[in-house]
């Protein structure tokens, strides 16, 4: 932890303080979402819970129980996951821009996450909301609150403290909403 403090926080908080310094929001944006998506697709946690699920799924009559199911299963969660983090980074980096409310953000999150857990399938939504808590790492974490804290403290009328924090909060929430699509897309 002392060398992930030492050495990953530092260079996500001067990644986007030099993003926000130069004014490219496009270039933020890409960056924001390739960290969060990057940190995700490669957290072994991840990769267990999603070959647990496919191996599960197979089990249970839900896909075929062949290796090339189980595989394309849980790449299909592995992805759905990473890319709704990296989204979620970008929707907590346009909020940090833009100055929104984070309860707001965060009650609507959930009202949809408990919208989508009445219409998805009931074997999903144990691996959804699983998939929240696997997105909060020891690589994730410091990256992502380094970025928020980084950006909101070279915002001209942003505070740090106010601001900076949060983006673990959607890290955790499209997950689940995303990880409940799919299994609505896959049955």
């Amino acid at each position: 932890m002392f060398g992930l403090e030492m050495g990953l926080f530092p260079i996500g908080e001067t990644m986007a303080q030099s993003f926000a310094r130069k004014g490219s929001v496009f270039w933020l944006m890409v960056f924001s979402f390739c960290l969060g998506f990057g940190t995700t697709i490669a957290e072994p946690a991840l990769t267990a819970v999603s070959a647990e699920a496919a191996e599960v799924a197979a089990e249970g009559g839900i896909i075929a129980m062949t290796e090339e199911s189980m595989q394309s299963y849980a790449d299909g969660l592995r992805l759905s996951v990473a890319v709704s983090v990296g989204l979620a980074i970008v929707l907590g980096v346009l909020r940090i821009l833009k100055g929104w409310p984070i309860h707001r953000l965060i009650i609507g999150g959930y009202i949809g996450v408990v919208i989508l857990t009445g219409f998805a399938p009931e074997y999903i939504i144990g691996v959804a909301y699983d998939s929240g808590g696997v997105t909060t790492s020891t690589i994730t974490v410091p990256l992502v609150t380094a970025l928020g804290v980084g950006l909101a403290s070279t915002i001209k009328g942003r505070n740090p403290m106010l601001d900076g924090f949060g983006l673990i909060a959607f890290a955790s929430l499209l997950p689940m909403m995303f990880v409940m699509i799919y299994g609505m897309v896959m049955v």
